[in-house]
């Protein structure tokens, strides 16, 4: 892989990990699991299933650890315009209706 590998939620690196990811690895940083379709090179939000490979049984929670025999990480899996705009609404909520607990 050329580009560095980072966490689809915080964009740490994942330089540290050994490759292939298993299935209940995390983020150092941020504790998000890491063998998710969000993570994927497969992963595509504009297709069936949100997924190129055909075969892949669906997934329906892009964000939790899943069986796929398909998945290979994407090194440009980390969209930090998508973070962004998660974070701000988190703090628009937390401005409505406080902070979140637990």
């Amino acid at each position: 892989m050329n580009a560095e590998l980072l966490c689809w939620r915080c964009g740490a690196s994942l330089a540290a990990l050994s490759l292939p990811l298993g299935r209940t690895e995390e983020c150092p940083s941020c504790r998000s699991p890491l063998h998710v379709c969000r993570l994927c090179r497969f992963h595509d939000r504009s297709r069936p299933k949100q997924c190129r490979e055909d075969d892949a049984e669906e997934v329906r929670e892009k964000e939790r650890p899943n069986f796929c025999d398909y998945f290979k990480p994407h090194a440009g899996a980390f969209d930090a315009r998508r973070a962004s705009a998660e974070q701000a609404a988190m703090d628009a909520a937390a401005a409505l209706f406080g902070p979140r607990k637990g």
